[in-house]
């Protein structure tokens, strides 16, 4: 602006100095009697510029948002007939890829301006995920054309050393992924050798084909019919692919080696026991071309697997990948030559993850699951871990592995319609039925309109809606089928339960008298009563549990008398979460404190003390006095103690103390989805802590016929190691491997 001013000045004077000449040879008049004659008046143009420092500015803030149209339409044009806007966007993109910059901060330092060109200078500070901040002093030109100043650009304005054609090379030092261990230290998932078994049907043998069969469903899970059908109608030389398993878990199978089975030995990350907790660990892929810039930006080579879901997926940034090192370098483009190095780091190693899983537990709910649709949950009671977390169908994210010869089955479990890499335990999202009546139980007994005295007459009908609207309770359910098949109305659950207190009415899962409830607090202006304490028992929200997705379900206000009485028993628009389930039902047996569920119990790095230590983490406690809570204690355990409670006959046998509550809940579409939700009170006795589970399989019929044997199943492998117990509709799973003890405490011996 100084050079401007001065040549500003300059045309003045020169001006002044040719209106003054008279030729005389001097600047003044004549001195005469005559008046003078005037001066011309000079019409001076003061020459002006826009502002150079601006344009810079417009520039990089472009480029902070990688907006390469406006960068583009910024350029000299001059510059834009020796580049094309895509082959500029390349050159800058690609730069600030190798650079593994994510971001960067600049300062406009100074201008230099003449009338049609400009020079700033500035200063960059690329921020590197890989090598840290790499910061030049730069020095930019412009030209005005058509009064706007353009910038005649050359990659040397991304880094001086790119001038002349140079180019970025980064050389990475990925380090290896960590490990996943359950809480016992059991591997779960990590880099191993492992064999991807086979069978040929052609050399099966007829008199060995039930070992074969058998060593199969022991080893993969594989139920022995089917396969025996598939290799029936499968051509002779056509292999059929089995699963995967490590050294130690196939040794047995391969000792035998029955006639027909092939194994191939492959090395890649292996997930033990064909996938424990699929849908919580995850599993890894390549980047996603979608992906690829993103991560290039934080220093990967673009070459990896990545995490995608569950704690592979959230490990990749809490030391599961490690951090990578680098070299940048500058490389000349005609002899391949490094110019010279820009930075360098080295690499972190990775840390292993320990998780709250307990990996025999996790086995034997996936196995008692496995037959259905559905979920289960086992949460330590007082603390908010996540011991199990089942949902079937599963998966197994081995075959996500393309060094696996098994790899080829993927597409056929990427086409699946019954979602199995659909994590039901936090995603589903399902009507709750009567396990809700504990919430609408907790309601009425806070509006002050119950007691734990307050009776009510259960029988068949209710038909408080008016308008003819009758509904039925279970027990008639009960009744007209046994009518349907010549029998009478005469046992404890066809015959109307009668007059009950509040507790026995949650006892006997009496419909009406919980209809009765919703219907009183909303035609007492209390319609939002329930909702509000569903709320307050962690339902419609996320829980919080971080590592995994979930979905928030859905608790909404009653708006007429039929939704108050649908919602009442857990139906209409109530949508709940296995999980929030587990959740609200550990807080009623620890005395009401809801706590965030977790699956992380350490990260471990190679060296050092680990971090990221699980701490159990309140997030509030259930609205209700600690008298009502009690009443409703007392009530659930009626329910698997009384003789007559709904859960008694399936839970008989069961030693350990247990609270817990039925649901069948309406669909919508098929058979109702069976629940059972429960908590042990048995840590005195065994020195373990307590749990919770909760438990849903869909689309099948009662919860006390098909949930609660679940339950059952569950509570005897935490105490036993195992289920003693066959459910009536099968048995369950063999034992893949001997756990150890949780907490250092002897496993307990079956009672008798």
């Amino acid at each position: 602006m100084k050079l401007l001013r001065w040549l500003n000045l300059l045309v003045i004077l020169i001006l002044l100095t040719a209106c003054g000449s008279n030729g005389n040879g001097g600047g003044l008049p004549l001195l005469s009697g005559k008046t003078p004659t005037p001066l011309p008046t000079a019409q001076i143009t003061i020459l002006s510029a826009p502002d150079a420092q601006a344009a810079m500015r417009a520039y990089l803030d472009a480029l902070k948002t990688e907006d390469y149209n406006t960068m583009y339409n910024l350029l000299s044009k001059v510059s834009q007939d020796s580049t094309t806007l895509e082959d500029f966007a390349r050159t800058n993109r690609d730069a600030l890829n190798k650079m593994s910059a994510g971001s960067f901060d600049y300062e406009v330092l100074s201008s230099l301006l003449s009338p049609y060109a400009a020079q700033v200078a500035f200063r960059i500070t690329y921020h590197s995920a890989l090598v840290g901040d790499i910061q030049r002093d730069i020095v930019a030109r412009f030209a005005l054309e058509n009064d706007q100043w353009k910038l005649q650009w050359d990659p040397g304005l991304i880094l001086p050393e790119l001038t002349g054609g140079n180019r970025l090379a980064m050389d990475y030092d990925i380090p290896s992924r960590g490990n996943i261990y359950d809480r016992n230290g059991q591997p779960i998932a990590a880099q191993s050798d492992a064999y991807a078994f086979d069978i040929i049907p052609g050399e099966v043998n007829l008199e060995t084909i039930e070992t074969l069969l058998s060593e199969v469903w022991r080893l993969c899970g594989i139920n022995p019919d089917d396969l025996r059908d598939q290799i029936a109608s499968t051509p002779a030389q056509f292999a059929i692919p089995l699963c995967e398993a490590s050294e130690d878990e196939s040794e047995r199978i391969r000792s035998i080696s029955p006639a027909g089975l092939r194994w191939t030995p492959y090395n890649s990350r292996y997930y033990f026991k064909g996938g424990i907790a699929s849908q919580v660990i995850g599993y890894t892929q390549p980047l996603d071309p979608t992906q690829m810039q993103e991560y290039l930006r934080k220093g990967y080579a673009g070459d990896e697997r990545i995490g995608q879901t569950g704690i592979e997926g959230w490990g990749e940034n809490n030391g599961l990948a490690g951090k990578h090192g680098g070299s940048l370098y500058v490389i000349n483009p005609s002899s391949g030559q490094i110019v010279t190095r820009i930075a360098n780091s080295n690499p972190q190693p990775a840390a292993s993850i320990y998780l709250t899983i307990d990996g025999n537990l996790q086995y034997y709910a996936q196995q008692a699951i496995s037959q259905f649709n559905g979920s289960v949950v086992v949460l330590e009671r007082n603390t908010g871990r996540v011991l199990a977390m089942a949902s079937s169908p599963g998966f197994d994210p081995n075959l996500f592995e393309p060094n696996n010869p098994n790899n080829s089955l993927l597409s056929n479990l990427l086409q699946r319609t019954d979602q199995p890499l659909y994590n039901r335990a936090t995603q589903g999202q399902y009507p709750l039925g009567s396990v809700f009546k504990i919430i609408t139980m907790a309601a009425g007994m806070e509006s002050g309109l119950y007691t734990q005295e307050t009776t009510y007459d259960c029988q068949y009908d209710f038909t408080e809606l008016g308008g003819g609207i009758v509904l039925h309770d279970w027990t008639w359910d009960h009744c007209q089928d046994r009518l349907q098949t010549g029998r009478e109305c005469n046992t404890s659950d066809s015959q109307p339960s009668g007059n009950l207190t509040l507790p026995a009415g949650l006892m006997r899962s009496c419909n009406p008298y919980f209809w009765h409830i919703g219907l009183d607090l909303y035609r007492n202006d209390r319609a939002g009563d329930i909702a509000k304490t569903a709320r307050g028992f962690g339902l419609g929200q996320l829980t919080g549990i971080g590592q995994v997705d979930e979905n928030p379900g859905q608790i909404l206000e009653a708006t007429d008398a039929q939704d108050a009485t649908n919602q009442a028993i857990g139906q209409g628009s109530v949508l709940v979460t296995p999980l929030q389930v587990a959740r609200f039902v550990a807080s009623i047996g620890n005395g009401g404190t809801l706590y965030r569920p977790q699956l992380v119990e350490k990260i471990q790095p190679v060296d050092g003390e680990p971090t990221a230590v699980f701490k159990p983490e309140a997030q509030g406690t259930l609205p209700i006095t600690s008298d009502r809570l009690k009443v409703i204690q007392d009530a659930m355990v009626s329910v698997v103690e009384n003789p007559l409670g709904t859960a008694n006959f399936r839970l008989r046998g069961l030693q350990v103390p247990v609270a817990g509550k039925t649901g069948t809940a309406e669909s919508g579409s098929g058979r109702p989805h069976a629940w059972f939700a429960g908590y042990t009170m048995d840590e005195q006795n065994s020195g373990l802590p307590d749990i919770a589970i909760a438990v849903i399989v869909e689309n099948i019929g009662e919860g006390s016929d098909y949930a609660a044997p679940i339950f059952k199943a569950v509570v005897e492998t935490y105490y036993l190691g195992r289920p003693y117990s066959r459910p009536w509709f099968g048995p369950i799973g063999e034992p893949l491997y001997t756990p150890t003890p949780l907490g250092g405490i002897p496993t307990k011996t079956p009672r008798p």
